[in-house]
């Protein structure tokens, strides 16, 4: 089990990073599941995918995170002025993400939904003495917003495939709105029922932004690998 209390993949080898994008100012690497993001406490939880950067680009810095049992699309800069910048984006919601999930259960868009998205709006906490959870806080809880789209129903396994666009970026918040609706991921063994999946089944699949120097509109994809 990861340390976000979800199903841990096997262990990536170092030759699992894998470049999508690749310039003088930005790379976009495929995060393997079961890989940290950046270091944890302790020398056992040194290896993460910002070591592993740099090791290939020393001036590699990272711009955001994903869940270590998360696969999929990581922006990380080549400069602190990219990182800066970057990260300026990231909070003024000027990138845009998408991602892939397996939820148990049937899934179907609601009605009337705009645009063939569906919502769910719930604000989200910390639930600090359940660290690493988080979790539903209508009165202190922060705003939090998930758009998803149901892309297929797999009735022999009863789950859904969704697309989903996280408008806000709280810790697991993908993870626990779809909790919330009764439709946990699959794999999830933090906050879904147990199951046999080897892996948490979200991955992060295409990420839409301006090229921080150049402007030029980046549309960087990942095939979900479930």
């Amino acid at each position: 089990m990861t340390a976000d209390g979800s199903a841990q993949a096997e262990t990536p080898t170092p030759d699992a990073l894998h470049a999508l994008y690749e310039d003088a100012h930005l790379l976009a690497l495929d995060k393997p599941a079961g890989l940290l993001s950046v270091p944890g406490r302790g020398p056992e939880r040194a290896d993460c995918l910002s070591a592993r950067a740099q090791q290939r680009w020393p001036d590699a810095l990272v711009v955001h995170r994903l869940d270590q049992a998360t696969s999929g699309l990581m922006l990380l800069a080549r400069s602190l002025p990219t990182q800066r910048l970057l990260g300026a984006a990231f909070a003024e919601r000027r990138i845009a993400k998408r991602y892939e999930a397996l939820v148990h259960g049937r899934l179907d868009l609601p009605a009337g939904a705009p645009d063939g998205w569906a919502e769910i709006d719930l604000p989200l906490i910390v639930d600090w003495p359940n660290r690493p959870r988080s979790k539903v806080d209508h009165d202190i809880g922060k705003p939090s917003l998930t758009r998803w789209q149901p892309l297929a129903y797999d009735a022999a396994r009863h789950v859904t495939r969704l697309a989903l666009a996280p408008v806000t970026g709280r810790s697991h918040q993908l993870r626990v709105h779809l909790q919330a609706i009764g439709h946990a991921i699959v794999g999830d063994t933090l906050y879904g029922p147990p199951d046999d999946a080897p892996r948490l089944m979200l991955h992060a699949c295409e990420v839409r932004l301006a090229h921080p120097i150049t402007g030029d509109a980046l549309a960087l994809h990942s095939p979900a690998p479930f």
